[in-house]
């Protein structure tokens, strides 16, 4: 595809006298350099990284203007790799896209070779970004669990915000497997939004979020997937049965964690750290194939939100506001 002297749209994010402000721009195509692929996005997604990135947070985003978008899902149209032709359908997320390296807010992409995946069979696009890097890393937080051990037997799993993108998917896997899964989110909410991601029940903050101080807590669940970080990723280990496991992704909450050692050595709970962004390629590409097939998850279209380029900014101000419920794919067209 020739596409010299023109231009493709992008979401950027620039400062102008000390205030970050987003709008759509027309943006010139660089050369390929060699081991680099040129993608035209067909989908992208709204994570928690991609909304920081939008209002200036130098811990995701150093240097501006700016492009966002951690996530991308398209076809290759420009190839200097050997390992991807022109037609490909691939997939583009974490690394430093959308962070130091233009992301997926753009009708094209160009990336290196060693950040794309090839897509499955049977997965779309759009369903790839459904999951994209909030289901990504929810799938590699329930893989990092069974690979320690953790089965359906043991007892229920308490997942941590559990209404928003990593949390919803992460429960719906679980419980796909047959796992029990209890809901911990910020505020108590109803039912059917609980049996919509696939919960039995669930528990309000004054249990998700102890702050009585005591160095441990009866047992309560028998293991835990955490996207909050601080108190409750703290919480989670002090409630947790023995030998069960407990994952963290995140720091929604605060990226400080204080405890005791107790819970370790007294009933030799797991603490397992997930990576998503620079997970080795080839556990990349066995989470992607369990996405498609074995792990595949029907979503209930109320969990998932669809917003164009030119509309994208008021789903930020929702996630900015902590009330984005389930995932926001994004048409690039």
């Amino acid at each position: 595809m020739n596409l010299n002297n023109k231009t493709y749209r992008a979401f950027r994010v620039e400062e102008i006298e000390g205030n970050y402000q987003t709008s759509i721009k027309e943006m010139p195509h660089m050369d390929l350099e060699e081991g680099q692929v040129r993608v035209k996005v067909d989908y992208s997604s709204l994570n928690f990284k991609d909304a920081l990135s939008s209002i200036g947070n130098k811990g995701v985003t150093r240097n501006y203007p700016h492009t966002p978008g951690i996530d991308a899902a398209g076809v290759v149209v420009e190839s200097q790799s050997d390992a991807f032709k022109e037609g490909d359908a691939v997939i583009v997320t974490s690394y430093e896209l959308g962070m130091s390296h233009p992301g997926g807010y753009a009708e094209y992409i160009q990336v290196p070779e060693g950040w794309v995946v090839p897509m499955p069979d049977g997965m779309t696009s759009r369903q790839a970004m459904v999951y994209g890097t909030a289901g990504f890393t929810a799938a590699l937080s329930v893989y990092r669990l069974l690979q320690n051990g953790q089965k359906p037997e043991m007892g229920p799993v308490v997942v941590t915000g559990a209404l928003g993108g990593v949390g919803s998917v992460a429960s719906k896997i679980l419980s796909h497997l047959g796992y029990e899964v209890i809901a911990a989110n910020y505020q108590l909410t109803e039912d059917q939004d609980i049996k919509r991601i696939g919960a039995t029940s669930q528990i309000d903050r004054a249990i998700s979020d102890d702050t009585s101080g005591r160095p441990m807590l009866r047992t309560q669940w028998a293991g835990a997937i955490d996207v909050v970080g601080g108190n409750t990723l703290t919480t989670m280990l002090k409630g947790c049965q023995p030998l069960g496991s407990v994952t963290t992704c995140g720091n929604i909450g605060s990226g400080d964690f204080a405890m005791t050692v107790y819970p370790f050595i007294l009933r030799g709970v797991s603490l397992l750290g997930v990576d998503s962004q620079n997970c080795p390629m080839s556990i990349r590409k066995e989470i992607w194939m369990l996405l498609a097939n074995a792990w595949a998850v029907d979503f209930d279209e109320q969990l998932v939100s669809e917003t164009s380029l030119d509309d994208l900014q008021q789903f930020i101000d929702i996630m900015l506001d902590k009330k984005s419920v389930g995932r926001v794919v994004v048409a690039i067209k």
